[in-house]
């Protein structure tokens, strides 16, 4: 394997993933470079949908894929907005509006003081071919706390709401290469590279 395609729309996500495969020698391709629309993500959990997403992808561009799906958790909101994260607010909602929400959603749950537990999810799914019929499939968990308001301007999606008491910082708040290192999407990625590492080439 020496071409790899990245099944996400997402122009964050997109650069995070090309960051975590730089070890690998082989050449990283974005879904949107080859004008592979969205798949339509039917699943009812993380793992069912980049299924979807890494199926359709490999599909159309006759390549393996590699797709994430991910999101975030909230305890109290009883897992939401979970696997709907980027639709949170509804189809065609940005960052803004699914951070708003969630805000106005958790306002009831504020009163009492107690932290907001709370915890992305990412998994990773690599298929060789369409109908590979053993995905490589890697999970990372990342926990922390919800912020009452924004903090930091990196980031993407939930992340300056996303509170990481061990680093005292806002997800929005570290850099790239400290948040690679202790996300969510890091630590599966760290997963999936042991296993490609056993059957590629690095460079």
């Amino acid at each position: 394997m020496n071409k790899l395609v990245i099944a996400t729309g997402n122009a964050g996500k997109l650069r995070e993933l090309q960051s975590l495969l730089a070890p690998l020698a082989i050449e990283v391709i974005s879904q949107k470079s080859l004008d592979i629309p969205d798949a339509d993500e039917t699943g009812l959990s993380f793992v069912e949908n980049a299924l979807i997403k890494a199926r359709h992808a490999a599909a159309i561009s006759g390549l393996p894929a590699l797709a994430d799906d991910s999101g975030l958790c909230v305890d109290v909101l009883h897992g939401a907005p979970g696997i709907y994260s980027a639709r949170y607010a509804g189809v065609g909602a940005n960052d803004a509006d699914n951070n708003h929400l969630l805000l106005q959603n958790l306002l009831p749950f504020r009163a009492d003081g107690l932290p907001l537990t709370a915890r992305f999810v990412c998994v990773l799914v690599m298929v060789r071919h369409a109908e590979d019929p053993l995905p490589l499939i890697c999970q990372g968990i990342w926990e922390g706390e919800i912020l009452s308001a924004p903090r930091g301007a990196d980031g993407f999606g939930y992340d300056p709401l996303f509170w990481v008491p061990e680093l005292h910082a806002s997800s929005a708040e570290l850099a790239p290469g400290v948040k690679n290192r202790a996300s969510h999407r890091g630590k599966a990625m760290n997963a999936l590279l042991r296993e490609l590492q056993s059957t590629l080439p690095t460079g």
